[in-house]
């Protein structure tokens, strides 16, 4: 049975759904003020990962992501840059939602937006003022009220009481307690704004994702799901306003992906130290971003340096090798060892659904596949035709599908494989002449180039990658 890890109770629990065969997921979406990075990759490719692993095990999954389009971040920057903030918003999502697609992450069932979501918004607000949760303050902010909510810090751990004494009321704010969290601020000049019933102004952040929750999925969900760093006070308000508003469990499981680090820092605009996707993809091949977050633990944080990108493009090169097409003229295997080769692909399929369903432990799920890799190019060398190999990959690219991994070989054009394919020929005749040298200056330069030359007792062929 799938058990996850539960931030709010900080164990791992076994995972039944509020619908059988349906998971409602809410995962919170960027920012949009600058260009994506690769801790947004991070996050993203965790839950991509998580959807895909659900879906493989037979539940339908409503996977929302939503954009936070309006807030203080966007405003400043636009202000910086002379422009609309809403202009602004909408080319940022524009880029990111390219972004997703050339990480190969699945598009969401939705992708709401803060500005789309004014009136269910607006009716939180006045729902939670109705109960007492929430105040319009004399500056036309309404807060929300965290000494009415009993619950309040039981998703951080902490103590309203150990808060306060940390905490204190900026100037211009007209809050009772100083924990008390803004659901709608007031216009100030020059800002977007909307007409409300406490006057223009737009909304808080934490109640944006409540109400686009509520809208797209409904009073209760199984897993919420972002980043560690949206734990407190992201999270802790978004339970504190929608179980004050509905009365009921918000969301069943809450999980949570760890930071990404560059050189064991955390990744910052303060400390200068981001790496955009878009860099990071003119660098390297999307499968390696994936690798990364597939070798490590999800909860745990991440260390994003260039051995660890180059281990992943090797860990990606073992796993292609196992989709390569037999040998030439390759005679076959006895039926009795390619009977063996099913049956560990058989067995790999178990191994992996029983890591996975470890809290999706997808750097555990990784062992059985690479040792079918193992079983399937020792087959392959031994003679193993196409036929035979065919069922066995099968199984490798639906695990790897799985994972999200395109393993996509590297191709040149027509007239550069001609050009290699005579480089080949002429280390061929270089070898008959025992010019060893000369072969291996062909052979060394080639795979500087990105091309493995492989010599076996059928011949020689070659490969990008």
């Amino acid at each position: 049975m799938l058990r996850v890890y539960n931030t709010l109770t900080r164990k791992k629990e076994n995972f039944q759904t509020l619908e059988p065969g349906v998971v409602k997921m809410y995962v919170c979406g960027v920012t949009v003020y600058s260009d994506a990075h690769v801790g947004h990759a991070m996050s993203a490719l965790v839950f991509d990962i998580i959807r895909r692993y659900l879906e493989y095990r037979g539940y339908k999954v409503m996977h929302v992501m939503n954009y936070t389009d309006v807030d203080d971040k966007i405003i400043n920057r636009a202000n910086q840059l002379g422009e609309d903030p809403l202009k602004l918003a909408q080319r940022y999502i524009t880029d990111y939602d390219q972004n997703l697609r050339d990480l190969n992450i699945l598009p969401a069932t939705s992708n709401p937006r803060a500005t789309g979501t004014m009136k269910e918004i607006q009716e939180m607000v006045q729902g939670l003022i109705d109960k007492g949760y929430a105040y319009a303050a004399e500056n036309d902010d309404v807060y929300f009220r965290v000494t009415k909510d009993d619950d309040y810090g039981k998703l951080s751990g902490r103590k309203l009481e150990d808060m306060q004494a940390g905490s204190r009321i900026e100037v211009g704010e007209a809050k009772e307690h100083p924990m008390d969290f803004a659901l709608w601020k007031a216009a100030k000049p020059g800002e977007p704004a909307w007409d409300s019933p406490w006057g223009k102004g737009r909304p808080g952040w934490h109640i944006e994702c409540s109400a686009m929750n509520l809208a797209q999925l409904g009073e209760q969900i199984d897993i919420h799901g972002g980043g560690n760093d949206l734990i407190f006070p992201h999270h802790e308000n978004e339970i504190a306003q929608s179980e004050s508003y509905t009365g009921k469990e918000f969301a069943r499981y809450w999980i949570h992906n760890g930071m990404l680090q560059l050189s064991g820092e955390k990744m910052s605009k303060s400390l200068g130290n981001l790496v955009s996707i878009n860099d990071f993809l003119t660098k390297r091949d999307s499968d390696v971003m994936r690798m990364i977050v597939l070798t490590g633990s999800y909860r745990a944080p991440l260390n994003f340096t260039e051995e660890a990108q180059d281990a992943a493009e090797k860990g990606l090169e073992r796993l292609k090798s196992g989709l390569r097409p037999a040998l030439p003229n390759a005679k076959g295997i006895p039926a009795g060892t390619a009977a063996e080769l099913i049956s560990q692909a058989e067995s790999t399929q178990q191994a992996f659904t029983e890591t996975m369903d470890d809290d999706f432990n997808t750097a555990g799920a990784l062992a059985p596949i690479y040792e079918l890799v193992k079983a399937i190019n020792t087959a392959r060398d031994g003679g193993a035709t196409d036929e035979q190999l065919a069922p066995v990959q099968a199984t490798l690219r639906e695990l790897t599908g799985v994972f999200g991994l395109r393993l996509a070989e590297k191709t040149g054009s027509g007239d550069a494989d001609k050009f290699i394919d005579l480089l080949v020929d002429v280390r061929n005749e270089a070898r008959k002449q025992k010019l060893w040298a000369f072969s291996d200056l062909i052979r060394d330069r080639l795979k500087e180039l990105g091309v493995t030359i492989e010599d076996s007792k059928d011949g020689t062929s070659w490969r990008w990658g």
